[in-house]
């Protein structure tokens, strides 16, 4: 298996809530997802817990452009400009002009966005490349469902995931199907598993957290949980009474699932589908 290092970013104080992995490439060390710019001093650290600064990592592998995920780029472009960063064609414009992803999440987010996740700086134009196909011997494919812009890379057996495959906490069985606005898909996520099946990884990635090798058994939970959510919301269940519902099946991990992934975001993301689709 190629090299594969979690570096925990303590995202909000919080352990085991936005990990990114140290990977190998063809053309070097690389990361999967940065994070957001709030956690970068975290993220330094753990690279030079593995004997690397910055400026020694060429290349960056994004999932997709959600903030939590890839926030950090711009800012890490700025510190290393020799830094290439992969992203799908239809996150590239976001990367290299995030104005917009910018307003969006500040209209979620208010006054938390700052101390959340720090600056969105732009990406040069010039370090941008378009993941698909083989990127640096990673097999780059479109995942969408959770998000259009989602991409997931395989190698070895080791599926960098992303949120394709959803959220889940070390040491529990819950498979989480993190379904934030603006363009959630029931029927894309669900093809974007068969496809994940089809190609018989033996490891998932998750940057919500860990690596887990019961592949069969999570995207069987992924499914299964993401149909639940769907059935609730479309049956016309209210944002209070999806929350307390999604809480008690997540029992005494529902505070470490909700901080991860607050489900009143899965709520928005899961009902602007249903709206989308009866319209």
């Amino acid at each position: 298996m190629s090299c594969l290092e979690l570096i925990d970013l303590h995202f909000a104080s919080a352990p085991q809530a936005i990990g990114v992995y140290l990977v190998d490439t063809d053309d070097g060390p690389a990361l999967f997802d940065c994070g957001p710019s709030s956690t970068l001093e975290t993220l330094e650290a753990g690279l030079a817990a593995h004997g690397l600064a910055l400026t020694d990592v060429k290349h960056l592998l994004l999932s997709h452009i959600h903030l939590d995920h890839a926030g950090a780029a711009g800012s890490l472009v700025r510190r290393s400009p020799g830094l290439t960063v992969w992203v799908s064609p239809i996150g590239r414009a976001h990367l290299i002009n995030p104005s917009r992803l910018e307003r969006s999440a500040r209209r979620l987010y208010g006054d938390m966005f700052d101390p959340l996740w720090g600056e969105l700086a732009p990406v040069p134009e010039e370090n941008v490349r378009i993941a698909d196909g083989d990127v640096l011997g990673w097999d780059a494919f479109p995942t969408p469902g959770h998000a259009s812009h989602h991409v997931s890379y395989l190698r070895d057996g080791t599926l960098l995931a992303g949120d394709a495959a959803g959220v889940r906490i070390p040491d529990t069985a819950y498979v989480l199907p993190v379904c934030p606005p603006p363009d959630i898909t029931v029927e894309g996520w669900h093809e974007t598993i068969e496809e994940i099946r089809r190609r018989r990884p033996e490891r998932l990635a998750l940057i919500h957290f860990g690596v887990h090798e019961d592949v069969g058994a999570h995207l069987d939970r992924l499914e299964s949980e993401l149909d639940r959510w769907a059935g609730r919301v479309g049956g016309g269940m209210s944002q209070d009474d999806f929350v307390a519902t999604a809480r008690a099946d997540l029992g005494e991990h529902a505070d470490v699932y909700d901080r991860v992934a607050p489900l009143w975001q899965s709520y928005l993301g899961m009902q602007r589908y249903w709206d989308s689709k009866r319209s």
